[in-house]
């Protein structure tokens, strides 16, 4: 059910019996910010009254005069100089709510044909712990992948993990100088430590500096020596990665693997193919793509190098060579990164050379950028001693914090629900945090906010849904005997504001899914979860003497769950019926 289509449709419609409307000029159809304005408001008929040397007041109300909203709207006002307000028929958001509460999928409807869509998400370095760096990236790109899939899309998770390059040069070859024996247990950790050493190694000693490239070199050309090494250390690393996944509720395998070591077989032709289109050149012994689309300090030309003289190649090789596998092996439709916003630039320089490369065949290419995650002294968040926090310590820490808050309410709660219950609000407290501040920019990271009752937070949606569920639980009976029978009264101005909100959802998961924004999704579940407060304070179902407005109420109560409950579950966030 999509409030926002049903009115666009009816108000083009009519605009194009009274003007041939200008394909740059579009009006604004939205909600009403206040009641008194209506339940949705159209802006922008000044414009087009512009355009054609028209009074805007007087195009309004021919538009309103023009427009068929016979059983949707029961009054429309003009308000000068062309604002239109609609007030929405409380009898038709009444059939349209039962519509939607008999509906699985709360009546939204799916994409048709279906599309592939490939989602490039978390992207975790080998023989590296997952770090609080990793978090936007992972949390925002599945709540994504959640609603591409709800909505019907094909999706490709694409976990383009950094499985292959320099880093893993300097680790064999420090391996191999070690003789460490990679059939014995050795923990990411200690992988962490030894790729430190030699890391260390490689910017002090030149021997061994030109050991580890040596190792790139073989790893490339497929040296079975090396990638026996190379196969433990990424085995390790994603194992222990999928810990972190499963403990978070995202939905990547080890399945949705695609490394840049996926794409290594295609290199060599990359190369000879941008050389042929004449794309790429040698510059002091380099393969180089000069782009003049972007200039360098000096205003000329920047090159992006795709092969060194050793003859490595380079992560700009590789992820030319992924778009090409993503659009012409996957047929993608679009492609998105959820990559930091600081690799802004260079993607838009791989897509350039992809473009000019003929790679891309009418693929949409967006890079959905996020900011960082801050302590409260605005720095990058770390650790007090200034080291970047594991991912696997901070959970522990949202677990525990859950788990005393829980106790200071419920002191008596079984240990079996205690855990249950800790896992489930400490992780969905994280997530929900992390979802409801705008990707783009900065935020800091505040305990206090992320597990609190109050406000836009998760633990108040989850909450206000655990109360919706204990009314529903004792009311089990009028609603197994009544179901979609009767109709939702809407006799109340709450009532009326919850049922246009609820009419909404499906507008705001389009918006989500357009624009990449899960923010918005998260203040929609929040401003539902206030609205539905309000109403019980007022209106005690238990306290309703009118049968049937008993009976409406509980409908709309069970609407109420089923979409909070959707809504997390597209967030990736867990619910429980009892708190």
């Amino acid at each position: 059910m999509n409030i926002h289509s049903v009115l666009s449709d009816r108000v083009y419609q009519a605009l194009s019996f009274l003007v041939n409307l200008p394909i740059n000029v579009s009006l604004k159809i939205h909600p009403s910010t206040k009641s008194e304005y209506g339940d949705y408001q159209i802006d922008g008929v000044m414009d087009i009254a512009k355009k054609f040397g028209m009074s805007s007041l007087c195009l309004a109300r021919k538009l309103v005069d023009t427009l068929d909203l016979n059983g949707i709207a029961y009054k429309i006002d003009v308000i000068s100089p062309g604002f239109i307000n609609i007030f929405l028929d409380p009898n038709w958001l009444s059939q349209c709510l039962i519509c939607v509460l008999s509906s699985s999928r709360l009546n939204i409807v799916t994409v048709i044909p279906k599309k592939t869509i490939v989602v490039d998400y978390s992207s975790p370095n080998i023989a590296k712990e997952m770090h609080v760096g990793h978090i936007r990236s992972t949390i925002i790109g599945d709540a994504f992948v959640r609603i591409c899939e709800f909505l019907g899309y094909h999706v490709v998770r694409s976990n383009h993990v950094g499985d292959w390059g320099t880093q893993f040069g300097m680790l064999i070859a420090y391996l191999e100088s070690i003789k460490i024996d990679l059939n014995k247990k050795i923990t990411l950790s200690q992988l962490e430590i030894f790729y430190r050493f030699a890391r260390r190694k490689y910017d002090q000693d030149p021997y061994f500096s030109k050991r580890a490239r040596d190792c790139v070199v073989r790893l490339q050309n497929g040296d079975s020596r090396c990638l026996k090494i190379w196969n433990n250390l990424v085995k390790l690393s994603m194992l222990e990665n999928q810990k972190i996944y499963d403990r978070l509720n995202i939905t990547l395998n080890l399945t949705h693997s695609m490394g840049e070591s996926t794409y290594n077989s295609m290199l060599p032709e990359i190369v000879k193919d941008l050389k042929k289109k004449g794309l790429a050149l040698e510059n002091k012994g380099a393969i180089v793509i000069f782009l003049d689309n972007f200039k360098n300090k000096r205003g000329k030309p920047m090159g992006v190098i795709i092969q060194k003289k050793d003859g490595a190649y380079l992560y700009s090789s590789t992820d030319i060579a992924c778009i090409k596998y993503r659009c012409e092996i996957l047929n993608a439709y679009k492609i998105v990164y959820y990559i930091d916003s600081r690799q802004h630039q260079y993607l838009k320089q791989i897509w350039s050379i992809a473009q000019k490369a003929g790679y891309v065949h009418n693929c949409i290419l967006e890079h959905h950028t996020f900011g960082m995650v801050l302590g409260k002294n605005g720095k990058p968040f770390k650790t007090r001693s200034g080291a970047t926090i594991k991912l696997t310590v901070l959970l522990n820490e949202a677990i525990k914090r859950a788990r005393k808050l829980i106790l200071n309410k419920k002191p008596n709660i079984s240990k079996k629900k205690l855990d249950i219950l800790s896992e489930v609000v400490g992780i969905g407290s994280i997530k929900y945090f992390e979802l409801s501040k705008n990707r783009i920019i900065n935020y800091i990271f505040d305990w206090d906010q992320i597990l609190s009752f109050h406000g836009n937070t998760a633990l108040y949606i989850q909450y206000a849904y655990t109360r919706i569920m204990s009314v529903l639980k004792k009311s089990y009976k009028i609603f197994k005997q009544h179901s979609f029978k009767n109709k939702i009264k809407l006799t109340t101005k709450n009532e009326k504001q919850l049922a246009v909100h609820l009419l909404q959802f499906e507008e705001v998961i389009l918006f989500v899914y357009q624009n990449g924004t899960p923010h918005v999704l998260c203040s929609y579940l929040y401003n539902l979860s206030v609205l539905f407060s309000v109403f019980y304070e007022k209106f005690p179902i238990f306290y309703e003497e009118n049968e049937e407005l008993r009976i409406s109420r509980v409908l709309l109560l069970s609407l109420i769950s089923k979409t909070l409950k959707q809504g997390l579950n597209l967030l990736g966030i867990k619910t429980v019926n009892e708190m």
